[in-house]
């Protein structure tokens, strides 16, 4: 398993590649068919390297951010893009809006994030009828 950072400048999904590396990561470049530029990292690095890694991609999306509103309508740029894999294991991109991307970017890091809308996917995929206390 994997986790893919989304960016929308491919200068700053490259420098974000070299900062991981530069940690000793291995991290692939991929293009994401929503025109957007994937870093993909494996899950299995330390807490500390993870805490680092959200930190510099924090900051990367802040200055992505910045261009992106500095350009002609560039606020209509603005989502937060989540790859979850659905039961039939394609990844699906869920998009979410700007404000409401950006809410969730400042309150939880990316795994939290990931972790959410992967039990909002799974959940839809495999409705449970009842009350919500049952044991799922």
């Amino acid at each position: 398993m994997s986790v893919e950072f989304v960016f929308f400048n491919e200068a700053l999904r490259d420098r974000f590649v070299q900062y991981v590396l530069a940690k000793g990561i291995a991290c692939q470049k991929k293009t994401d068919l929503m025109e957007g530029f994937l870093a993909e990292l494996p899950e299995d690095y330390d807490e500390a390297l993870s805490d680092a890694i959200e930190a510099e991609y924090d900051a990367l999306i802040t200055e992505q951010m910045l261009l992106s509103e500095s350009e002609e309508g560039g606020a209509s740029h603005q989502v937060l893009g989540v790859t979850v894999t659905l039961a039939n294991s394609l990844p699906c991109v869920v998009r979410i809006h700007g404000p409401l991307g950006r809410r969730l970017s400042e309150h939880f890091t990316t795994a939290e994030i990931h972790a959410l809308v992967s039990a909002v996917a799974q959940s839809i995929e495999n409705p449970v009828d009842g009350p919500l206390c049952q044991n799922v």
